[in-house]
């Protein structure tokens, strides 16, 4: 019998899992190894994936400025992701009956820090784009320190909110208040991680939206001046694209996942999430492989530093390509927005 108020430290991890209703396999069932299947497949892929984008920011002289410092701390959070899902993959269906609650606890943590640090990330990418994008700045003129200190805040939330429910935010001594999905976790912790994940959604609306419109504002304004040359509108409709790629991937990727996650914290006994949550999880996880593709296969010379990593063949470059490569990283970048005025130009703005 439960007693209120009594502390479960040492009961074993089916003791939570039968508090809260979650199965608890004891053999491999045809969904788990579908799981296991696809969780695998995605791991690796985005191991691979942002591996490459870490390598090639460190491997390429261009990409030594502090904007680029951010890209290579998203693929840093989405690489930690990747092996953070591996793990769980490895520790999943009737291997989670043996985990310890400390083995079981690090499973978690692993994966809502690195999860956390990618999100945030993303918001950093943001509000620095934001500053550089008002302030009409180069990329090479942001302020290194500043980034530094975004990248160190980011891990500082992402690890924190990481380690908070194996040291408190757990219902080991509150039965009545643990999870359906992560049974060792309190309701309250699950519904914050939603609601974090919904304002930085928010947030990131609210900047983008203003990058867009103070763009082409200034668009419209360089076209009165120059006969409405196409490349202004061409320059629009590059920037819609991209915020669009950017806010459609985070929607469809962790919408769904934070939907279960505050139906199942906010304790709806009717909602089945249990039926889900492995898929959305697995949806969540696949966003950082999405990332790579948004924030570094849409620049230029990041595809062409991509090309010379994997061709390893390819022993010298010619003088002409060379001298492409140096023009196109002057003028190009993910969606790099360069509208002259004045002669000097008036912004480069990698979203």
């Amino acid at each position: 019998m439960v007693t209120m108020g009594q502390c479960y430290y040492n009961e074993t991890i089916g003791f939570f899992y039968n508090n809260s209703g979650k199965e608890l396999s004891s053999h491999w069932r045809p969904k788990d190894i579908v799981v296991v299947a696809l969780g695998l497949t995605v791991s690796v892929l985005v191991l691979l994936t942002n591996l490459l984008v870490i390598a090639a920011i460190a491997s390429n002289r261009r990409f030594h400025q502090p904007i680029y410092y951010l890209l290579g701390n998203l693929a840093a959070a989405d690489l930690f992701a990747g092996v953070a899902y591996l793990f769980l993959m490895f520790h999943t269906g009737p291997r989670t009956a043996r985990l310890s609650l400390e083995g079981w606890f690090l499973r978690q943590g692993l994966l809502d820090t690195s999860l956390t640090a990618s999100v945030a990330t993303l918001l950093a990418i943001a509000v620095e784009r934001h500053r550089s994008v008002m302030a009409v700045q180069l990329h090479s003129r942001l302020p290194r320190g500043r980034v530094i200190m975004l990248i160190v805040g980011v891990w500082m939330a992402a690890l924190g909110l990481g380690l908070l429910p194996a040291h408190s935010w757990h219902c080991l001594c509150a039965l009545d208040r643990c999870s359906r999905m992560a049974p060792l976790l309190s309701r309250s912790y699950l519904a914050v991680w939603a609601l974090s994940s919904l304002l930085v959604f928010l947030l990131m609306v609210a900047v983008y939206t203003r990058i867009f419109f103070y763009v082409r504002r200034r668009v419209q304004r360089m076209a009165e001046h120059v006969s409405c040359h196409p490349r202004y509108r061409e320059t629009t409709l590059s920037l819609v694209k991209t915020v669009v790629i950017i806010l459609g991937a985070f929607v469809v990727c962790w919408t769904p996942g934070q939907v279960v996650l505050l139906l199942d914290g906010l304790g709806c006994q009717s909602c089945n999430v249990l039926a889900v949550e492995k898929y959305f999880l697995l949806l969540a996880e696949a966003n950082s492989l999405v990332n790579a593709a948004v924030y570094s296969c849409r620049d230029a010379e990041m595809r062409r530093t991509f090309r010379r990593l994997l061709c390893c063949a390819c022993l010298r470059r010619s003088p002409h390509e060379s001298a492409h490569d140096a023009s196109s990283a002057r003028g190009h970048a993910s969606t790099r927005i360069v509208l002259p005025e004045n002669g000097h130009p008036l912004m480069d703005s990698t979203l």
